[in-house]
C-alpha cells in the first residue's frame, strides 16, 4: 500500500506536456511533404530512388539552352534551313502535362477529363472557338500516335523548338509537314545524347547543370540510420550516374566516401518503364567494364545493370515493403503503382514555384471566389424571375390579365435585363482575375496542377498515382524516418 500510495503521488507530481514547447518549428510550404494518401514510412524497408531530375536536380534554363541548341544543330544537319539557328526559342515556353497534336501543329493543355482548355499553334495561342472548332469539346485520346504527351522535364525543350520552328516557317510561308517535322526534332534530341553532345557537355561542367543540394546526404544518411535499405534505379548509363552522384553526395559525409556507400543496391541502364513490365535480365557491371549475369541477393559496391521487377523484388525479399522516389509522372511513379506494390513519392520540382504563385493569388483568388457566389446568387434569382414570369404569362393567356399582372411582368423584365448586364460585368471580371492568377504561374499555361477550377490532367495523374509528392528528395530530412503522413479528410461535395 505504502508503493502504490508513492508510485501515486509521483505520479500527481509530472507536469503536464506543454505542446507548445514541444511543436517543431513549422517547415516552410515549399519544402513540405504533401500527402495525398496515407503512407507509413515504419513499414518501408526499403526505399528507392530514381537520379535524373529526382536526386540530381538540374538547372532546367541550362539544360533548356543545351538542349535547344544540340537539336536546332541536328535539324540543320538533316536537311532543315540555316535559318533555324537564327530563330528566338523561348526558354519559357513549355511545362509538363502539355500534349502535342502532331497531325495540326498544336500544343495543347488539358483538364482532367481531357477537355481541351487551352493551346498554341506556334507561339499564337488558339482562341476558345478555334479550340472549339478542332477539338469540339471531346475526350481526347491521348494514347494514339497523333499525340505526344509531355510529361518529363527532359522534354520541355523539344516542345519549345517545334512551336519555334513552326512559327517560323509560316511566318516565310512555308506549310511544313508537322508529323515529320516532330519526328525530326525527337530523332535530333536523341541523336544529341546518343552521340554525348549533350551527356559530354554536362559532365564537363557539372556545376552549371546542376544544382548541388547541401542536405541530400544527411537526408540519406538519416533513412539509413533509421534502419532502411536504400536503393537507386535509374535509366542512366554508369558512366554518367558515377559522375553526377559523385559531384552530388561523394565525400559529403565521412563514414560514406563513394556514393555507392549510401545505396545497398545500384541499378544503372534499368530501361524504365519496361522495366516494370518485362523480364530483361539482370546484369552485373564487372570492374573492367564487361557485364555478367548478376546473382542475388545484392551486394553492396557492386553495380548491377539492367534488370526488372521480379528480380529486384526477390532481392529485397517482396515488394509490399517499397517506396519509390522518382520524378517521371509514367516511368516511375505510374508504371510503378500499377505494376507492384510499392508506394510512391514523386519529385516536382515545379512545386516550389507553384506554391510561390498560389501564396501571391491569394488576394485575387478569393475575389473570384466571390465573383463566382455573386455569379450564384444572381443565377438563382434570374431562374427565380423567370420562373415568375412564365406563370404571369400563362395566367394571362388564359384570359387573366390585368393592368398589375402587366405591370409586374414588365419590372420583371427590366430586372432580368439588369441581371444579364450584371452577369456579363461578373463574367469580364472573371476572365481578368484568372488571367492575372494564370501569368503569376506561368506566362503561356497558367498553374502545372490546375487548369481553370479543376485539376489538369497531369495535376489528375499526381494526385491518382503519387502517395506523396515534393519538391526535392531533402525535403524528407525534417520528418521521422517512420513517420506517418496522413492525407486530409477526403469531403464530397454534399459533406461540405
Amino acid at each position: 500500500m505504502e508503493l502504490d500510495a508513492l508510485l501515486h503521488a509521483e505520479q500527481l507530481e509530472l507536469p503536464w506536456l506543454d505542446l507548445d514547447e514541444a511543436k517543431p518549428p513549422l517547415i516552410r510550404p515549399e519544402r513540405r511533404v504533401y500527402v495525398n494518401r496515407d503512407l507509413k514510412l515504419a513499414r518501408c524497408e526499403w526505399i528507392g530512388f530514381d537520379m535524373d531530375y529526382t536526386l540530381a536536380v538540374y538547372r532546367q534554363a541550362a539544360m533548356d539552352r543545351l538542349s535547344i541548341d544540340a537539336t536546332v544543330q541536328k535539324l540543320v544537319g538533316r536537311g532543315h534551313p540555316a535559318w533555324l539557328l537564327e530563330l528566338d526559342y523561348p526558354l519559357d515556353f513549355a511545362i509538363r502535362g502539355l500534349l502535342v497534336d502532331k497531325q495540326l501543329g498544336n500544343v495543347l493543355k488539358m483538364n482532367r477529363f481531357k477537355i481541351v482548355r487551352r493551346g498554341y499553334h506556334g507561339l499564337r495561342e488558339l482562341t476558345r472557338n478555334e479550340l472549339r472548332a478542332l477539338y469540339d469539346e471531346k475526350k481526347i485520346r491521348h494514347k494514339t500516335s497523333r499525340y505526344h504527351w509531355v510529361d518529363t522535364l527532359y522534354a520541355l525543350s523539344e516542345v519549345s523548338v517545334f512551336m519555334t520552328v513552326i512559327a517560323g516557317y509560316e511566318a516565310r510561308g512555308i506549310q511544313p509537314e508537322f508529323g515529320t517535322l516532330f519526328d525530326d526534332i525527337r530523332d535530333s534530341i536523341d541523336e544529341a545524347h546518343r552521340d554525348g553532345t549533350v551527356v559530354d557537355t554536362i559532365a564537363a561542367d557539372l556545376p552549371r547543370y546542376l544544382e548541388r543540394d547541401p542536405e541530400l546526404p544527411s537526408t540519406l544518411h538519416k533513412l539509413r540510420a533509421a534502419g532502411k535499405k536504400l536503393f537507386l534505379l535509374t535509366n542512366s548509363r554508369w558512366a554518367s550516374t558515377n559522375a553526377i552522384m559523385r559531384y552530388l553526395v561523394g565525400g559529403a559525409l565521412p563514414d560514406y566516401p563513394e556514393f555507392q556507400d549510401y545505396f545497398d543496391a545500384v541499378v544503372v541502364a534499368a530501361k524504365k518503364p519496361t522495366f516494370f513490365q518485362q523480364k530483361n535480365p539482370l546484369l552485373e557491371r564487372l570492374p573492367d567494364g564487361s557485364t555478367a549475369p548478376a546473382t542475388l541477393p545484392f551486394e553492396r559496391g557492386k553495380i548491377y545493370e539492367g534488370g526488372n521487377l521480379d528480380d529486384l523484388q526477390e532481392a529485397m525479399g517482396g515488394g509490399h515493403r517499397v517506396m519509390y522516389v522518382g520524378d517521371h509522372i509514367y516511368g516511375d511513379i505510374l508504371r510503378s503503382k500499377k505494376d507492384s506494390m510499392w508506394r510512391t513519392a514523386m519529385v516536382l520540382q515545379e512545386l516550389e514555384d507553384e506554391i510561390g504563385a498560389h501564396e501571391r493569388s491569394r488576394d485575387d483568388a478569393a475575389a473570384l471566389l466571390e465573383v463566382h457566389q455573386r455569379h450564384a446568387e444572381l443565377e438563382d434569382a434570374m431562374r427565380h424571375l423567370q420562373q415568375r414570369a412564365h406563370s404571369l404569362a400563362t395566367d394571362a393567356g388564359n384570359g387573366g390579365a390585368t393592368a398589375a399582372t402587366r405591370d409586374e411582368l414588365r419590372r420583371i423584365r427590366d430586372m432580368l435585363a439588369s441581371i444579364r448586364r450584371q452577369l456579363r460585368t461578373l463574367d469580364t471580371e472573371a476572365r481578368s482575375l484568372r488571367r492575372k492568377i494564370d501569368v503569376r504561374f506561368h506566362p503561356y499555361w497558367g498553374s502545372l496542377l490546375k487548369e481553370g477550377g479543376e485539376l489538369s490532367l497531369f495535376g489528375a495523374q499526381v494526385n491518382e498515382y503519387a502517395c506523396v509528392y515534393l519538391s526535392r528528395v531533402s525535403n524528407l530530412l525534417p520528418y521521422s524516418p517512420n513517420q506517418h503522413f496522413r492525407s486530409p479528410h477526403n469531403a464530397m461535395h454534399h459533406e461540405l
